[in-house]
């Protein structure tokens, strides 16, 4: 029996100091809720975590772009909207001009009516979002090119909403042309909503899918790691008595020497 080297001892203190450890991280893992707490912990794993995090950062952004995007679509149908309801009424006061029953003074107010409904065409068509022009703007979101929107480039436009009066001769099929340039911007319009909501759908998906391949690589289970912190805490418990055991060992060498 040696007293200078307790080799019980120093095992006892070597394994207390591997559960100690072990019991310190699994408590960092779950007081963080990742299991790469440290680089160490996971070399390989932490870089490919940062790489998703990356791109799903990326994708986020992409997303917010094109929600902007179809939210910019959205206020340019809005306003066309308008521009169609003032069209169709203007086309109306231009046939209800051509009775001849009508007197001037119904005239004038026909075309005090028409001018009015002129000029809510052209601000409605000078309207901004967030200071870019709606009409006549093209958007790059989320890799989606949403081509320009403008139906004053129509033929008849700048007649029926500028030059024409209510008796204008051509009138009638200045604001029939107009219309119809009006409704192929608006078809335009519903095909830029269209592609922009699956490209923010498909955004979406990747989002979560990159989101759940990170969560794979780096965030805790916290079952399992509950489960090990338990054991490690016994393992302490165990490892210090054990500790206090081998140290109180040689104590018994006293009685030899008595």
């Amino acid at each position: 029996m040696v007293i200078n080297t307790n080799i019980t001892s120093l095992n006892a203190a070597n394994n207390l100091d591997k559960s100690t450890n072990a019991l310190h991280e699994s408590l960092a893992r779950l007081s963080s809720g990742s299991k790469i707490v440290n680089a160490s912990d996971d070399p390989a794993g932490l870089a490919e975590s940062m790489e998703l995090n990356e791109q799903i950062g990326e994708t986020n952004a992409n997303n917010a772009n094109v929600s902007n995007a179809l939210a910019f679509s959205q206020t340019q149908d809005g306003y066309l909207q308008q521009v169609s309801s003032a069209l169709n009424e203007m086309a109306t006061l231009a046939t209800q001009a051509t009775d001849g029953t009508k007197s001037p003074t119904e005239i004038a107010d026909y075309q005090s009516q028409f001018q009015a409904l002129q000029s809510t065409v052209s601000s409605a068509l000078a309207a901004t979002f967030n200071g870019i022009n709606l009409f006549g703007t093209a958007l790059n979101a989320g890799g989606v090119t949403v081509g320009a929107v403008d139906p004053s480039t129509g033929t008849t436009w700048g007649a029926a909403t500028g030059t024409d009066t209510v008796t204008s001769g051509t009138v009638q099929a200045d604001v029939a042309g107009a219309i119809d340039s009006l409704a192929t911007a608006r078809a335009t319009v519903g095909a830029n909503e269209e592609q922009l909501t699956y490209a923010g759908n498909e955004l979406s998906v990747l989002s979560t899918n990159l989101a759940a391949a990170s969560s794979t690589i780096s965030d805790v289970d916290v079952a399992t790691e509950s489960t090990n912190y338990a054991k490690d805490q016994i393992l302490v418990q165990s490892g210090t008595a054990m500790l206090a055991q081998a140290n109180a060992n040689p104590q018994s060498i006293l009685k030899l020497l008595q």
